[in-house]
C-alpha cells in the first residue's frame, strides 16, 4: 500500500486501544516522548497501515474529523467484534448497491471508521 492516512488525536492512547481492540488493527510501533506521551505510531489493517500523532496546537499536520475506509473479508464478524468491545455504530451493516457490505463507526474525536468488502481500484470494480 502506498497511501497512508495520518490522523491526530487529543488522545492518541485512547484511540489506538479502539483501533486494537474494536477495530482489529495491529500496534506496529508506538514512539513516545519522556513523558509518556505517543508521538508516533503506526497500526496495520490487512495490507494498510494508519498513522497516529498527538493533536497539538499550530502543528502543520493537524487533522480535523476524516472518514477512513478498510477492506474487512467479513464484515458481519468484524462488526460482531467491534460491538463487543464498545464501538458506538454509526451505520449498521448494510449491502450497498455496487455490491459491498459495509458498516460504520465513530472513534472517540468523531472520525468516523467505514468496513466493508469493497476493494476500492481493485480491477473491474472501476466504471469509465
Amino acid at each position: 500500500m502506498s497511501v497512508h492516512p495520518t490522523l491526530r488525536y487529543a488522545d492518541p492512547d485512547a484511540a489506538i486501544a479502539l483501533l486494537r481492540d474494536a477495530f482489529g488493527f495491529t500496534v506496529a510501533s508506538a514512539h513516545r516522548d519522556d513523558d509518556g506521551t505517543v508521538v508516533h505510531a503506526e497500526l496495520v489493517h490487512g495490507s494498510g497501515a494508519v498513522l497516529i500523532g498527538p493533536r497539538r496546537d499550530g502543528d502543520a499536520f493537524a487533522t480535523g474529523r476524516a472518514v477512513v475506509y478498510c477492506v474487512v473479508d467479513d464484515p458481519d464478524a468484524h462488526h460482531a467484534r467491534a460491538v463487543a468491545a464498545g464501538a458506538t455504530v454509526v451505520q449498521e451493516l448494510v449491502d450497498q448497491p455496487y455490491g459491498a457490505r459495509e458498516w460504520a463507526a465513530v472513534d472517540g474525536e468523531d472520525n468516523v471508521w467505514s468496513f466493508g468488502t469493497h476493494r476500492p481500484g481493485a480491477a473491474g470494480t472501476l466504471e469509465a
